[in-house]
């Protein structure tokens, strides 16, 4: 260990495919110590993904959610640093995104809700807890997301080139890192990630992930659902803006008319060139000097994505592993991160990213034992 102090970071992302832990040295510069990925429980799981659809939600269901995951991070924190060999005291705190299960930018007034108890993951773990990161960058006109691309920028942002970096998760979304300091970072959601991609094949194969992307390269990418999906108005938006699970769902592939006649495989084969194109869009349209893009969370692994994304893009493509950096505990370190500078009152959101109208201290904090 260094001379920094020690945060846990802990987020279940877009992808509700598990809680993702790191351990964050935060010194000079930030350094992920190091991460885990530890499974829902299947109930846990399957509450979350329904309260991430669209729709009417019961607040007991909602309550009762909120209450088991704050009690499951909590209690996979005290396991993940009984792993690593940190006792808690050395913990400085706990930075918790949680699960979002609504986010709606465009609503009138905008509005985002995460879960999973903060009260509960202080309570159990005794370490003081940063949560609720997203709603004060909203109050400020902002669209509460994305919050990671300062975090990128302390990572990967010492250097002589323009870089994106893209992360995968149910959403995909992009960093835009200029090769000038003195510029302002950028970053937005592109659209779907891996989402409709786990949801298509959780529905037709009841598998959680199309493991390599092994079924969709059984199939056919369809021109015409393409096109029609890259129609929906979403794609062709100017930044800032931000989506999640609630508008990139099942019910939005299936109002597409070209999905009838298809083979569920090349669906599955559309869905993939629908994350690889809508990414080479908008990397083209707002940052088209990039000379390497940066490529980390789950989608990495799937690699008939990652080379649909090298032959589709005009610059190297790389996984943040190429720069030492665990891609799927680099969004849980980035709310260590935030978590971090909440306690010493520094801005956390980016208003060139967000939106909003100037830089804001985010999060509120829960003491612990």
């Amino acid at each position: 260990m260094g001379t920094g102090l020690l945060y846990v970071g802990a987020i279940s992302g877009t992808s509700v495919d598990g809680l993702d832990l790191a351990l964050l040295e935060d010194g000079f510069r930030p350094r992920i110590v190091t991460g885990e990925t530890v499974a829902l429980p299947p109930d846990l799981r399957r509450a979350l993904l329904a309260l991430s659809r669209p729709g009417e939600d019961g607040l007991d269901a909602c309550g009762l959610a909120d209450a088991a995951l704050g009690d499951f991070i909590g209690r996979a924190v005290i396991d993940f640093l009984q792993r690593t060999g940190t006792p808690p005291s050395a913990i400085h705190a706990i930075g918790s995104h949680g699960q979002t299960v609504r986010h709606r930018p465009q609503a009138t007034p905008s509005f985002t809700v995460q879960i999973g108890d903060p009260h509960r993951i202080a309570e159990i773990t005794g370490i003081q807890t940063v949560a609720d990161f997203r709603r004060r960058d909203m109050a400020a006109g902002g669209q509460g997301a994305p919050l990671v691309p300062p975090f990128h920028r302390a990572l990967f942002g010492e250097t002589e080139e323009t870089r994106a970096v893209l992360n995968i998760g149910g959403i995909a979304n992009l960093t835009l890192l200029p090769e000038n300091r003195s510029e302002p970072v950028r970053g937005f959601d592109t659209g779907p990630g891996n989402g409709l991609m786990d949801a298509w094949i959780a529905e037709q194969r009841g598998d959680q992930f199309d493991a390599d992307g092994d079924w969709g390269a059984s199939g056919t990418p369809d021109p015409s659902l393409l096109g029609q999906c890259l129609a929906d108005p979403y794609f062709a938006a100017p930044p800032p803006k931000s989506t999640g699970r609630e508008y990139f769902h099942l019910a939005w592939l299936r109002a597409r008319r070209s999905l009838a006649g298809l083979s569920s495989a090349d669906v599955q084969a559309t869905l993939r060139c629908l994350t690889a194109e809508s990414i080479a869009l908008a990397l083209a349209a707002w940052c088209p000097g990039a000379k390497r893009v940066i490529v980390c969370g789950g989608g990495r692994r799937n690699q008939r994505l990652m080379r649909e994304l090298a032959d589709r893009l005009p610059c190297r493509v790389e996984t943040s592993e190429a720069f030492g950096v665990d891609g799927d505990s680099l969004e849980a370190a980035a709310f260590a991160w935030l978590a971090a500078r909440r306690l010493t009152f520094e801005p956390g959101n980016e208003p060139a990213v967000t939106g909003a109208s100037g830089l804001r201290v985010l999060g509120a904090v829960y003491p612990g034992a």
